[in-house]
């Protein structure tokens, strides 16, 4: 596979592709991203609670002291 193919697939470069795609729409087809504003709204609100969740999980998961997370728990009040 080529450096040109590595890079179309590489997920920064995607990511940087969208970005900029979408502030293109923004600039230029204001009144479809208007339109489209409640579907992004709620694209957000329901992403909010698994990224939350999984990054908890993740960190918990990636202790390698476990009696941290006992002493973690009483910090927060829930211990």
């Amino acid at each position: 596979m080529g450096d040109a193919m590595k890079l179309v697939k590489s997920l920064y470069f995607q990511i940087l592709l969208a970005v900029l795609l979408g502030a293109l729409v923004g600039h230029f087809g204001s009144q479809q991203a208007i339109a489209l504003k409640p579907l992004g709204d709620a694209f957000i609100k329901m992403m909010i609670a698994p990224v939350v969740f999984c990054t908890i999980v993740t960190g918990i998961a990636g202790m390698s002291d476990k009696r941290s997370l006992g002493r973690g728990t009483r910090l927060t009040g829930h211990g």
